[in-house]
């Protein structure tokens, strides 16, 4: 992976960015009627090179001392760390277009940029003005937004944190050297870097739907509502002016919808013939096994315990299935993007995961099958205790006729 050309200028667009913010800052001198005897704007350049770079410019034999115009502000970057608060999925990915393709990018990973800005002045009263026009906007942070990838239109706005701010008043020297007013203000610029832009295999999203609940516990809730928001038109590209289609539907069912078959599936039921009932608009003439135990006063093997731990199992696996699903897919893409040997171990480690988790499933439903008939089994065992009322001669009579009848 690493290798691949690509430069985003991010770094780069942080700095200019952070350097406009204080390009345009002006002190204005007055005399003693409070009129404005001169506006002067404060010069702005980047590093503390910059100055012998001006000198250069200015006198090419460095044989005149030539002063540094006062007062005027310099700033430079001074440290990038990675910032782990900010951390996003590693494989996570979004998609973008770039007016023609769509594209795809890994989230972008959260680096902290420190700057440090230097205002240089003679008179206090400068260096006062200056810093009045900066401070007020800092709270301690002001959002700057930032176009980090121009060619897909990647804006994101880079808070601006002011972290301190340091005084320095130098009175050294003597008479004839010029007194230097020295402030510091360090600052902290959270941006984001990008890796390379890929094209994507993938088409637009061009379907959105919500299932709405009538409980915060989707595991046993039933979905009330569904809505669902198209493009008008849908082969709308993402530059046309295109507009939506919504709709709105109701349910009275407890099917759900399933991301991987890309359809409604049964997750749990109250009972086997409820969802078939209300598919087809029917009562079903079928009697349950439950109300026949009830009726004939039957106490079946499987307790409700037994049953909430099946219904509780059975939507762990499914939610693990959904899960693996989701975790192959980023693997696979990360695989194909990188190369890497291990990616498609791990892939294949994910698969197979995916499919034990599968096989218990089918193993559950066998499971409780085996309880239910074993219940059934057992509640169907009656002994019948056959009792004789006679003398002792009658019984031999009787046992008499019956061995005489076996062996005819």
């Amino acid at each position: 992976m690493l290798g691949t050309y690509y430069y985003h200028e991010i770094i780069r667009k942080t700095i200019v960015s952070f350097g406009t913010l204080f390009n345009n800052i002006h002190i204005k001198h007055k005399n003693n009627s409070n009129d404005v005897i001169s506006d002067l704007k404060v010069g702005l350049s980047y590093g503390p090179m910059q100055k012998f770079l001006a000198k250069i410019e200015q006198q090419e034999k460095l044989n005149k001392a030539i002063a540094i115009t006062l007062p005027r502000m310099s700033f430079e970057m001074t440290s990038i760390q990675y910032d782990s608060t900010r951390k996003t999925g590693v494989i996570q990915t979004f998609k973008a277009s770039d007016g023609t393709n769509l594209k795809k990018i890994f989230m972008p990973v959260p680096y902290n940029i420190g700057f440090q800005l230097s205002i240089l002045s003679k008179l206090n009263d400068d260096a006062l003005q200056i810093i009045e026009q900066i401070l007020p906007y800092f709270q301690p942070s002001f959002n700057l937004t930032v176009d980090l990838i121009s060619s897909i239109g990647e804006k994101k706005d880079i808070p601006i944190v002011l972290d301190s701010i340091s005084f320095q008043d130098d009175y050294e020297g003597n008479f004839t050297t010029r007194r230097s007013l020295i402030y510091t203000l360090n600052f902290t610029a959270k941006t984001y870097l990008f890796g390379p832009i890929a094209d994507s295999t993938d088409g637009l999203i061009r379907k959105v739907q919500v299932d709405y609940y009538n409980s915060t516990d989707t595991a046993t809730a039933k979905r009330e509502m569904r809505y669902t928001v198209t493009p008008d038109p849908i082969d709308a590209d993402p530059d046309d002016n295109f507009g939506f289609t919504e709709v709105w539907d109701t349910f009275d069912d407890s099917k759900k919808y399933s991301p991987t078959q890309q359809e409604d599936i049964w997750y749990v039921m109250t009972n086997n013939y409820e969802g078939l009932d209300s598919a087809l608009n029917i009562a079903s003439d079928i009697v349950e096994v439950e109300k026949v135990k009830q009726e004939l006063n039957i106490t079946p093997i499987k307790s409700d315990d037994i049953q909430k731990d099946y219904e509780y199992t059975r939507a762990n696996l499914y939610s693990l299935i959904e899960k693996g699903q989701e975790a192959i897919n980023g693997i696979m893409e990360l695989a194909g993007e990188g190369g890497s040997p291990r990616a498609y171990e791990v892939a294949g480690q994910l698969i197979k995961s995916v499919g034990d988790v599968t096989d218990k499933l089918i193993d559950l439903q066998k499971k409780l099958k085996d309880v239910e008939e074993e219940s059934v089994k057992t509640t169907n065992n009656v002994t019948n205790n056959a009792v004789f009322v006679g003398s002792t001669s009658e019984l031999s009579k009787l046992l008499k006729q019956g061995f005489l009848n076996n062996k005819e």
